[in-house]
C-alpha cells in the first residue's frame, strides 16, 4: 500500500470510529472510580466509588452488616476487601434501602446465605427484575428478613440487633419507590437514606415502582424528625439536617406552585414549559424517566 493510500485509509478509519462513537457503538464503558471508605462516626462507614450508588457498613460486636450492594459484583467484592482491612469480623447481613439496580445488582459479589433485609415491595421489584436474562441471580439474594413490621409511622421500626446496638429500619410510605427504607443508627445519629434525597438536581421518582412526590415530601418530614446529625444519600456526600430541610422546602414550593397552576386550568405542557422542563429521551427497553414537575402534576390530577 502506498504512503498516500495508507494515509487515506487511516483517515477513513478515524472517521468511521468517530461516527460509531457518536452512535454509542465504539465507546468504552465508563471507568468506575476507586473504592474509598470513609468513617462517618463510631463504627458507621460510607463506601464511595466503584460502580453504583454509595453504600456503607457497620462493624458490630461480632459481625458486620452492609447497606446496599453497588451495581456490579466486582465493585461489591472490592468493598468487601476494604471492609476486611478494617476488621476480621464476618459480614452476616445486607440491608437494602430499595430495589434500584445501582443499589442491588452487585449482590452476586457477596456469598449466598446472608441475612438480607428489605421491604416486601423491594423483594417483589427484585423478583420482577430477575426475569431479565442477565439478572436471574437476584433470585438468590431476595430479602429474607422482610421489613413486614415497618409501617408508615415514626413509632414502628424493624430492629437489626448488632450486639449492644440496634439499627432501626423505618418505612414512611412510598416515595422514590414504594419500598424505601431509612437505615438509622440512633447511637451515632446517622441515617442512610438511599435515593430519598438528591442535592443540586430534582429528585428522581419511579412511578412505575409506585413512587410519589407527595410521599417523598412526607418521607423528608419524617426524616427530619429523626434525631440524626448526618444523612447519607445514594448519590452525594454527607448531608446535614439543613441540607435535607432545603430539599424538602424546594419540593413543597414546586408542589404549591403547580397546584395553583392546575387550579388556573393550565395544561401539563404549559406547566412544564414554565419550569423550563424538557422531556428526557426514552431508551429502548426502558421506561421514560418523568421529570419531577410531571410527577407532581400526575400526583395532583390523577384519580385515586
Amino acid at each position: 500500500m502506498s504512503q498516500k493510500h495508507g494515509f487515506i485509509h487511516g483517515v477513513v478509519v478515524v472517521i468511521v470510529l468517530l461516527s460509531l462513537s457518536g452512535l454509542g457503538l465504539a465507546q468504552q464503558p465508563p471507568q468506575a472510580q476507586p473504592i474509598a471508605v470513609q468513617q462517618v462516626k463510631g463504627n458507621v462507614y460510607i463506601v464511595k466509588g466503584g460502580s453504583g450508588a454509595n453504600t456503607g457498613f457497620f462493624i458490630g460486636d461480632k459481625e458486620v452488616v452492609v447497606i446496599d450492594a453497588k451495581t456490579t459484583a466486582e465493585s461489591a467484592q472490592r468493598m468487601i476487601e476494604e471492609i476486611g482491612k478494617l476488621t476480621a469480623k464476618p459480614i452476616t447481613g445486607i440491608i437494602l434501602t430499595h430495589s434500584d439496580g445501582d443499589h442491588v445488582n452487585g449482590l452476586s459479589g457477596f456469598p449466598k446465605g446472608l441475612k438480607i433485609y428489605g421491604h416486601p415491595q423491594t423483594k417483589k421489584d427484585m423478583e420482577d427484575a430477575s426475569k431479565q436474562p442477565n439478572l436471574q441471580y437476584l433470585m438468590d439474594y431476595l430479602p429474607n428478613q422482610a421489613c413486614s413490621p415497618c409501617e408508615a409511622s415514626r413509632t414502628s421500626a424493624m430492629l437489626v440487633r448488632m450486639g449492644h446496638e440496634d439499627i432501626q429500619l423505618y418505612f414512611f410510605g412510598a416515595a422514590h419507590t414504594s419500598g424505601d427504607l431509612i437505615v438509622y443508627f440512633p447511637v451515632e445519629k446517622v441515617a442512610f437514606v438511599g435515593d430519598l434525597v438528591f442535592v443540586g438536581r430534582d429528585p428522581l421518582i419511579h412511578r412505575q415502582k409506585g413512587g410519589t412526590s407527595l410521599g417523598l415530601a412526607r418521607n423528608l418530614d419524617a426524616m427530619l424528625a429523626l434525631d440524626a446529625d448526618a444523612f447519607i444519600p445514594g448519590h452525594a456526600d454527607l448531608l446535614t439536617k439543613q441540607d435535607v430541610r432545603g430539599v424538602a422546602a424546594s419540593i413543597k414550593e414546586k408542589q404549591d406552585k403547580i397546584k395553583g397552576m392546575i387550579a388556573d386550568g393550565r395544561p401539563l405542557d404549559e406547566i412544564k414549559k414554565a419550569f423550563g422542563v424538557e422531556d428526557r429521551p426514552s431508551q429502548p427497553g426502558r421506561p421514560r424517566f418523568l421529570s419531577l414537575i410531571e410527577v407532581i402534576y400526575l400526583d395532583l390530577t390523577e384519580k385515586k
